[in-house]
């Protein structure tokens, strides 16, 4: 398998507008694993695959004017690999950061928390 440059990466949000200045982003999808162990299993433990759930972070330097996410604003959200690869969904905002420094550079970080179905990221 062919390995991508990271600085082919992006993220989308509110219409597919590019958010300007991200620099970074993480997703974690999951599921909760059920056990299914009974006395029958011998000792070895046996589960069976429950809720999937997703969230993230992005951030990055200040550029321009912040986007407009506040605390539980629902977004579309596209986090691209590459220029042809990425994952999307619906999520909340469920955490903004903004981070300041006398010798540094003004940055904003973003988590969200996913509603619904997540498309994973092919190609």
């Amino acid at each position: 398998m062919a390995k991508v440059a990271g600085y082919h990466g992006e993220v989308r949000v509110v219409s597919t507008a590019a958010v300007a200045g991200i620099n970074q982003w993480t997703l974690d999808y999951t599921v909760d694993m059920l056990e299914t162990t009974d006395f029958s299993a011998s000792g070895i433990a046996s589960y069976l695959p429950g809720i999937s759930r997703w969230s993230g972070a992005f951030s990055g330097f200040k550029d321009g004017t912040p986007i407009a996410l506040g605390v539980t604003t629902t977004v579309s959200v596209e986090l691209y690999e590459s220029s042809v690869t990425k994952w999307v969904g619906t999520a909340f905002i469920n955490g903004v950061h903004p981070a300041n420094n006398f010798d540094g550079i003004v940055q904003y970080a973003y988590d969200f928390t996913g509603t619904g179905a997540l498309t994973s990221a092919t190609a």
